[in-house]
């Protein structure tokens, strides 16, 4: 097996949202906003290589939006997914599999391309297999008000639509090679893939920990449908994270990809942070 970070773009949010109840005072030491308020933030998706399999975990956000989401968003650098896979010799056509940790824009928005006469849309990975799972499937195709802005029917539908779409089971070792944590706090179902790699424990935050900054506990993103649930879960994962030493991978951290945790008296904190090719080769 083989892991590369894949940098597929940077974009910002609200700093107020990223952060909930915290006030900017505190969160800014951590991940400082510019004078609109908006932090910087990655889409750094994953890519295995293991056998005759290539999976890519999350695709970004991709290109189909108009001008005017993405003004929203406030793009800025020159990453893209097609640079970041060719970077290690590989093309979105060599893609066999898309694991989504969920259905949110910035999550699966690479996943769903125009079609060549901008008539509608397909998938832009024609050889993979999509992966999600039925709970969450069925949560992103008929969305709660909170969340019906994430929840593109333009990202989502043509997947199934293709044929592609696959859920993932129990067995998720024989689906797609690596074990899946469920969590239900930041939405129904997120899965976060949990790979033995090189002697070590990886695991793929998605959202349960977007940057360094969340590790606190009450650090909850104002995303989150259910806060308190994030709470308990972010607290069971970084203990049972710094008890393993555990590294986890950081997909919207605009400035670490990679850290461990450790106990202290004020509960798990941040250990040290890492370019992925730090520690592994």
């Amino acid at each position: 097996m083989k892991i590369y970070p894949i940098e597929t773009g940077n974009f910002k949010l609200d700093g107020g949202a990223m952060f909930g109840v915290v006030p900017k005072s505190i969160w800014q030491r951590t991940n400082p906003a510019d004078e609109k308020n908006m932090i910087s933030m990655s889409m750094r998706c994953m890519l295995i290589e293991d056998g005759d399999r290539l999976i890519l975990v999350d695709t970004g956000l991709g290109s189909k939006q108009s001008d005017k989401f993405f003004g929203y968003y406030y793009l800025f650098g020159d990453f893209s997914l097609d640079a970041s896979l060719a970077q290690y010799g590989f093309h979105r056509d060599d893609i066999t599999d898309i694991f989504l940790t969920h259905l949110h824009f910035d999550h699966c928005g690479g996943s769903i391309q125009w079609n060549k006469d901008r008539t509608g849309y397909e998938p832009a990975f024609k050889n993979a297999k999509f992966w999600s799972n039925k709970n969450h499937w069925d949560w992103a195709v008929n969305p709660n008000p909170r969340e019906k802005a994430s929840f593109l029917k333009e990202n989502i539908l043509p997947i199934e639509e293709s044929g592609q779409l696959n859920f993932v089971a129990s067995n998720t070792q024989e689906q797609v090679g690596f074990d899946v944590l469920f969590m239900d706090g930041h939405t129904e179902k997120q899965m976060l893939p949990k790979i033995n790699y090189q002697g070590k424990t990886v695991v793929f935050m998605a959202d349960l920990l977007p940057t360094t900054g969340h590790i606190p506990l009450p650090y909850v993103m104002g995303y989150d449908t259910r806060p308190l649930l994030t709470i308990k879960e972010k607290e069971q994962f970084l203990n049972e994270a710094a008890d393993q030493e555990y590294f986890l991978f950081l997909e919207h951290d605009a400035y670490t990809e990679l850290c461990t945790v450790q106990h202290t008296e004020k509960g798990v904190r941040l250990k040290e942070t890492f370019k992925f090719t730090d520690i592994f080769n």
